[in-house]
């Protein structure tokens, strides 16, 4: 009950706000397009529920020569490849946006463990220990309000755990609530491996 509950939110939900936000998207897309070459969407294979890849959708706010499937936080110089839009993006979370059509679609929540990288093997596995592998993946969850990239992974895991256990729609408001500050103050984005 509880999983059907959640998808019907984030079908309305997602909709919804991809109507409205409508312009939003197609002026993000003109700014990136006459900020850098390149595509205006970024695509990444990562892991949603059950361990099944699918590609995750943001705007592009990288360079194209960027190494592939590498983290940001962990590139030794970050702002080497991120774009100057990319910059302001990073910094609202307005890249994430096209990961609505993600939620539409039924490959991620609004809430959750956010997906892995395919090759996050350690942050995978010891996700599996507290079967945050089994639920839907998110565009913010339990974890990324209580440190983002600052949690290391065995920490991140455990705070996924904690999510399934109390996995219910008042939490998911509450989770998104506070997405809503973090997005707005940036608090807990790292962008470098030698970030503090």
């Amino acid at each position: 009950m509880v999983f059907l509950i959640k998808r019907l939110f984030d079908i309305i939900f997602s909709l919804v706000l991809l109507i409205v936000l409508c312009p939003v998207f197609l002026l993000l897309s003109i700014v990136i397009k006459i900020d850098s070459k390149g595509p205006i969407f970024f695509k990444q294979k990562r892991i949603m529920k059950n361990r099944v890849e699918f590609f995750i959708l943001k705007f592009r706010t990288m360079r194209v020569e960027t190494p592939k499937d590498v983290p940001t936080h962990m590139l030794n110089n970050p702002d080497h490849y991120i774009t100057k839009v990319g910059k302001i993006l990073r910094h609202t979370s307005l890249d994430e946006l096209p990961q609505l059509i993600n939620i539409f679609k039924g490959e991620m929540s609004f809430v959750g463990p956010r997906p892995a990288l395919w090759n996050q093997f350690d942050l995978i596995e010891e996700r599996e220990k507290y079967g945050a592998n089994d639920i839907p993946v998110g565009l913010t969850g339990w974890a990324q309000i209580n440190g983002r990239d600052d949690l290391l992974i065995p920490v991140k895991a455990k705070f996924d755990g904690e999510y399934v256990k109390k996995m219910n729609l008042a939490f998911d408001i509450t989770i998104i609530v506070r997405t809503v500050f973090y997005a707005i103050t940036g608090k807990g984005i790292k962008e470098g491996s030698n970030s503090l």
